[in-house]
């Protein structure tokens, strides 16, 4: 059987199961070109995949990307019976992580604490107040697994948690209240801090709009962790600029890699990262072991684990 590794960064993940699976050849093509020639006789692909692979793959039954996000999936590639799989969970607890730091970077000023260090200045009191978590309402869009690591970590901040998800979905216990996306407006609205951790789909897309980032609270603190294109990015930065709300984390934006010339640089109270919330050792290890797990049920004809819903997209 044949594996085709549509993106070269999945190669590491395919270096430490190979030798687990002598029978399967995978192949790791140098150029696109090559790719599409590899896939003629491809059962299955590691990756995302376009259109156009999708075409040239006539034996394609399996798809398994090493993300969680699927929004790279063709309307082809949906309409078909091929099954698709995602790493969904392996990423949690590290973008959840990832995402406090950002929060405490910006709620306890780090940003002037660093400054004065490198002036050699005592800084105290600091020029700006610094906020405490404790006590604060967490607000939660998107109730999977990254919008749960959230929570748990958010509680765990003596934080009250309240959250939304476009399903009804078991209620944790470190959960407050958690409601259908119908509430989301009452969540922006009561929240001191908003965490994005829903997909992107159709949806999904530009679902926190100038209308309803205008809902949250004076001095409240947004995380934008799961894609970009969620949030409306131009009036976010008008409202960093006003200081209408305390600061921003951005770990993910509309159009990757963030240009030079994007104003989200420049705003004030804002923390940008590039895309790296799910990176981590951990991270690896997980998505490697989902790899090996799902390919051992592939080939002994058992039911694969994180099947995607190709309608919904997630």
């Amino acid at each position: 059987m044949k594996i085709l590794v549509t993106n070269s960064w999945i190669a590491r993940h395919v270096e430490e199961i190979r030798g687990d699976f002598p029978a399967v050849e995978f192949v790791i093509p140098d150029a696109d070109a090559d790719m599409i020639a590899a896939a003629a006789d491809a059962e299955v692909a590691f990756g995302s995949v376009t259109a156009e692979l999708l075409a040239a793959a006539p034996r394609l039954k399996w798809v398994h990307a090493a993300s969680a996000g699927v929004e790279w999936m063709p309307a082809e590639l949906a309409a078909t019976d091929i099954v698709v799989t995602n790493t969904r969970g392996a990423h949690a607890s590290t973008i959840a992580e990832h995402g406090f730091g950002m929060l405490v970077y910006l709620a306890r000023r780090f940003e002037d604490l660093r400054q004065a260090q490198r002036d050699k200045v005592w800084m105290r009191p600091p020029p700006q107040p610094t906020v405490a978590l404790a006590g604060l309402t967490m607000g939660v869009i998107g109730l999977g697994n990254i919008g749960r690591a959230i929570a748990v970590r958010a509680h765990a901040f003596e934080m009250r948690v309240i959250a939304v998800d476009a399903h009804p979905v078991a209620q944790p216990e470190y959960v407050a209240e958690l409601g259908l996306l119908d509430g989301l407006d009452d969540l922006l609205r009561r929240a001191d801090v908003v965490a994005v951790a829903v997909p992107i789909t159709d949806a999904t897309r530009g679902m926190l709009s100038p209308e309803r980032l205008a809902l949250l609270k004076p001095g409240a603190y947004l995380l934008v962790l799961s894609r970009g294109g969620i949030v409306d990015e131009p009036a976010l930065a008008r409202m960093l600029r006003k200081g209408s709300l305390a600061g921003a984390g951005l770990d993910v934006t509309a159009v990757e890699p963030l240009p030079a010339d994007s104003e989200l640089w420049d705003t004030p109270n804002i923390l940008i990262s590039p895309h790296s919330s799910p990176v981590s050792a951990r991270t690896n290890e997980l998505v490697t072991t989902i790899m090996r797990r799902n390919l051992a049920h592939y080939l002994a004809g058992e039911p694969l684990d994180n099947v995607v819903d190709k309608k919904l997209g997630y």
